[in-house]
């Protein structure tokens, strides 16, 4: 069974940074693409940033230039750096990944989701 566990949400001030962490578990084989996403109440989940296996990124125009995405793939776990935060960056943040897992008939790909970390910006 793969879990993904996010990391490094909480409180910081208008203008601050935050660095949270997707650490993936259980029989990994390799992880293929990885993403962030972040919802609010009443709103549909929303893209921030992907990294494919070999690096390379995409970001949401909203948060380019603010935010890095970046992977460890030697300790299975993704990073998303959120600097010059704002108000309207205040939401639940989500860590998605593709991982290639041993299921016990063999190797398969399947998507996973992360439990989400709130991330608060307030003063």
């Amino acid at each position: 069974q793969v879990r993904l566990v996010e990391s490094g949400g909480g409180l910081v001030q208008p203008g601050g940074s935050l660095r949270l962490s997707c650490a993936a578990s259980g029989s990994i084989r390799s992880i293929n693409a990885m993403g962030w996403y972040r919802q609010a109440v009443g709103k549909q989940r929303e893209l921030v940033a992907t990294i494919t296996s070999g690096g390379t990124t995409t970001y949401a125009d909203s948060v380019k230039g603010r935010f890095t995405i970046s992977r460890d793939n030697a300790k299975n776990t993704g990073y998303l750096q959120m600097s010059r935060l704002k108000p309207e960056d205040e939401t639940v943040y989500y860590c998605n990944a593709d991982v290639i897992s041993y299921s016990g008939s063999g190797y398969r790909q399947l998507n996973y989701w992360g439990q989400g970390t709130q991330v608060t910006v307030s003063s």
